[in-house]
């Protein structure tokens, strides 16, 4: 290789490792310890959920008055979750041949505290819905979706 061609490369790796380092440190310098205190941020600005699919269960009850008040006890639990900031995100899910029903986000540090939280929900304690739980990594910026859901949302469920 002639010495103009190793002298060009040199360059050009340089101006890459000043790029990127001056882009990293762009980024750090956006970094504020307060709002990744206040969302429980790792040094990723990431954390763990407890994520929860929850499927049609074993209970086909037709009993429209016990279906009624299951799922009224299925939406204060998901109320009162959510007022607490335990629960992040929740929703339903479109017809499907898995008979998927929604799916829940909820900030917990076990999936032994995520079952706990899920006892107050009847319709899935007397199995019109089972919950499937997994234990998700992402972004700890995800509860301030609920700060901003109040005050997009006309109505509450």
């Amino acid at each position: 290789m002639k010495k103009r061609e190793k002298l060009s490369l040199y360059t050009l790796a340089l101006i890459l490792i000043f790029t990127i380092t001056g882009s990293t440190n762009a980024l750090s310098q956006n970094y504020d310890p307060e709002l990744a205190a206040k969302y429980g941020a790792d040094d990723y600005g990431m954390k763990s959920y407890t994520f929860v699919i929850l499927r049609t269960g074993p209970n086909k009850t037709e009993d429209k008055d016990l279906l009624a008040e299951l799922f009224r006890s299925h939406m204060e639990n998901i109320n009162k979750l959510s007022k607490e900031g335990r629960l992040i995100v929740a929703g339903p899910m479109g017809k499907n041949k898995k008979q998927y029903r929604g799916i829940f986000i909820l900030d917990t540090q076990s999936e032994e505290e995520a079952r706990e939280m899920l006892k107050g929900d009847r319709a899935i304690a007397e199995g019109i819905f089972e919950a499937d739980l997994f234990t998700w990594y992402g972004s700890a910026a995800l509860s301030a979706y609920l700060e901003v859901h109040e005050k997009i949302a006309k109505r509450n469920p």
